[in-house]
């Protein structure tokens, strides 16, 4: 079902975009994080943020 309520779009946005992926597992990590939850590795990359 699409949000149009366009508040809880953008915090939907927020939910799913501003993540950080770990390069070495793949696993998703907080916006805030510094390394990762999973492996611990520190080699962190922000989600692409480009909607389809």
């Amino acid at each position: 079902m699409p949000v149009t309520d366009p508040y809880l779009r953008r915090v939907a946005d927020h939910y799913h975009l501003y993540v950080y992926i770990c390069r070495k597992c793949g696993a998703r990590n907080p916006f805030r994080a510094k390394k990762c939850r999973r492996c611990r590795s520190k080699d962190l990359r922000p989600k692409r943020r480009e909607r389809k």
